[in-house]
């Protein structure tokens, strides 16, 4: 069976490079699914959770935006940060999230890095749960 080469690559290091069968990546927009055979694709991402399935096994990440090219079955992600699902500390982005909606804001830059701050916290619970969920059904 043909399989998909994912590389994910952060400013700090690569943080993943191996075959996988399927690729769910966060769009800015929504969600896209990636198989084998996918069409050439640049994309922008969003802060959510990417999903890599390798036979049964099923591993999760939480990519904090970034952009994705698909071409001729390899994956190359391009994020500020890669976190494994099960590494995401839940207190911490609750927090992030409590302090982001007190955040001021009154001009339109305050008001940009806000709602940024809240889409990344939301991001990261989200992806904390889902694979919670998943492993305790």
């Amino acid at each position: 069976m043909v399989q998909l080469k994912c590389t994910i690559v952060t400013p700090e290091a690569t943080a993943l490079d191996r075959l996988v069968d399927f690729v769910a990546l966060p769009l800015f927009d929504g969600e896209i699914g990636i198989a084998p055979g996918h069409s050439p694709l640049i994309g922008r991402l969003g802060y959510g959770e990417m999903r890599l399935r390798d036979g049964d096994a099923v591993s999760r990440f939480y990519l904090d935006g970034g952009f994705v090219q698909v071409i001729d079955d390899k994956i190359s992600v391009l994020t500020n940060h890669a976190v494994p699902a099960d590494k995401i500390d839940e207190a911490a982005a609750e927090e992030m999230l409590r302090a982001a909606l007190e955040r001021d804001a009154n001009t339109p830059e305050s008001i940009e890095i806000r709602d940024r701050l809240v889409a990344q916290a939301r991001g990261q619970l989200r992806v904390s749960r889902r694979a919670r969920e998943a492993a305790h059904p």
